[in-house]
C-alpha cells in the first residue's frame, strides 16, 4: 500500500516529501492523486522534495506532469528539488527535464520562487522611465543640442542670430539611440506578439525595438529642417512591409514605440520617459485581463496505432504550458482521446499541432482543434 508524501508549510508553498520510489501498482498513482487533491483544496503553489525517491517511471513522470499543469491552471506551479541522479536521468530521457524548475535543494527551490525576471525588469524599468524625466528636467537645452550663445549677443540681435550646435552634439545624439534601445527592450519585455509562428514572434519582438530606434534616428536626422523631413518621408514611401501582423495590439504597440522614439530624439526625454512609464502600466493591465480571460480549447488526438503517445502528448502540453483533462477515450483500430484544454490567448495552435505531430515519429496521426460546445 502507497504511503501518502509528508506535506510541510513553506512560506507560501507547500512542501511534498515522497519517501518511496514512484512507480505504476500504487505509489505513482496515489502520489498524482494527493497532487490534484493538493490543488483542489487551494495549494497552487507545490515543491516535491524527491531526496526519498529513488526511482522512478512513466507513472511518476505522468503524475509530476499532470501536478505541474494542475497547479498551472490554478495560477501557481510545481518545482522539484533535490531529486537523484537515477531520477533526474529517467527525466532527462522522457525529454521532460526543461518542462519542470528542478533546484539541488529545497531552500534554493523556495528562493528562486521569487519572480526575479519580473522584478528586475520592474526595477530597471522604474529606473529607467525617472533617469529619463530627470534627464529631460535637467538638461532640456543639451538635449536639443544646442547651447545658449545667444545670451552673448545684444537684444536686438537675438532674434536673427541661429542657435549654436553644442559640441558634444554626437555623444548627445548616441545616447538618445542608446534610450531609445532601453525602451524598446523594456516594452518587449513586458508586451510578448503573438504571432502564428515563433521565429516570427522573435523577429516581431526585435521590430519593436528597432522601430523605436528608427523614430529617434529620423527625429535626429531632421532636426528642424523642412527638407530633411520630406526626404525621410520620400524614402519611407517605397518601403514595403510584407510581414503580416496578427494581433491589432501589436500594431498599436509599433505606433507607439515609433512616437517614443521621435520623442527621444527630438530630446524631449521627460516626456518620453512619462510615456514609456504610462505605456509599461497600461500594458501590464491589460495582459493581467488577458491571463484571466484565458482560451479554452477541445482537441480531438488520434493515435497512429492501438497504443496512445500519453506521455509525449501530456508532455507538449507541458512545455507549452497548457493546463488540460482527459473527457473522452475512443477506441477501435486506433485510439482517439478528446482533451479539454486551458492555452494562453498567444499559443499558436499550428505550432502545437507540428509539435504533437513531431513529423510522424510520436505515434500521432491527427490533431484537430475546436472551441468547446457549450452545454
Amino acid at each position: 500500500m502507497a504511503v501518502p508524501s509528508q506535506t510541510q508549510t513553506v512560506g507560501d508553498r507547500l512542501l511534498l516529501s515522497p519517501r518511496e520510489p514512484l512507480l505504476a501498482g500504487g505509489a505513482a498513482e496515489a502520489f498524482e492523486s494527493q497532487l490534484r487533491q493538493l490543488v483542489r483544496s487551494g495549494h497552487k503553489h507545490l515543491v516535491v522534495d524527491l531526496a526519498g525517491v529513488s526511482a522512478i517511471d512513466s507513472a511518476g513522470i505522468r503524475a509530476l506532469v499532470r501536478g505541474h499543469t494542475s497547479a498551472q491552471r490554478a495560477g501557481g506551479s510545481l518545482r522539484l528539488a533535490a531529486a537523484k541522479p537515477a531520477v533526474t536521468k529517467v527525466l532527462e530521457a522522457s525529454h521532460l527535464a526543461s518542462v519542470f524548475e528542478s533546484y539541488e535543494s529545497v531552500e534554493a527551490a523556495r528562493f528562486a520562487a521569487l519572480p526575479w525576471k519580473k522584478i528586475w525588469v520592474g526595477v530597471g524599468g522604474v529606473a529607467l522611465c525617472a533617469g529619463m524625466v530627470y534627464a529631460g528636467l535637467k538638461w532640456p537645452a543639451e538635449l536639443a543640442g544646442i547651447t545658449n550663445v545667444v545670451e552673448s549677443f545684444p537684444p536686438r540681435q537675438t532674434d536673427s542670430m541661429p542657435l549654436a550646435v553644442h559640441p558634444s552634439r554626437a555623444f548627445i545624439e548616441l545616447a538618445k539611440l542608446i534610450i531609445a534601445v532601453l525602451v524598446g527592450l523594456l516594452i518587449s519585455a513586458i508586451h510578448q506578439p503573438s504571432p502564428k509562428e515563433r521565429q516570427s514572434g522573435r523577429a516581431m519582438e526585435q521590430a519593436q525595438t528597432l522601430l523605436c530606434v528608427s523614430g529617434a534616428m529620423m527625429m535626429i536626422i531632421i532636426g528642424n529642417s523642412l527638407v530633411r523631413a520630406f526626404g525621410i518621408a520620400g524614402a519611407a514611401s517605397i518601403i514595403r512591409f510584407r510581414t503580416p501582423v496578427d494581433d491589432p495590439k501589436d500594431v498599436t504597440i509599433l505606433f507607439l514605440l515609433m512616437s517614443l522614439g521621435m520623442s527621444i530624439g527630438l530630446g524631449s526625454l521627460a516626456v518620453a520617459g512619462l510615456g514609456t512609464a504610462f505605456l509599461s502600466v497600461t500594458l501590464l493591465a491589460l495582459d493581467q485581463v488577458a491571463r484571466q480571460s484565458e482560451r479554452v480549447m477541445a482537441v480531438e488526438i488520434v493515435a497512429s496505432g492501438r497504443e496512445f503517445p500519453t506521455p509525449h502528448v501530456e508532455g507538449v502540453f507541458a512545455r507549452n504550458q497548457i493546463a488540460f483533462e482527459p473527457r473522452e477515450i475512443t477506441q477501435s483500430d486506433d485510439v482517439t482521446i478528446k482533451y479539454h484544454t486551458w492555452l494562453s490567448p498567444q499559443v499558436a495552435l499550428e505550432d502545437l499541432s507540428a509539435q504533437l505531430m513531431s513529423g510522424g515519429t510520436a505515434g500521432v496521426a491527427a490533431v484537430s482543434w475546436e472551441s468547446p460546445k457549450r452545454k
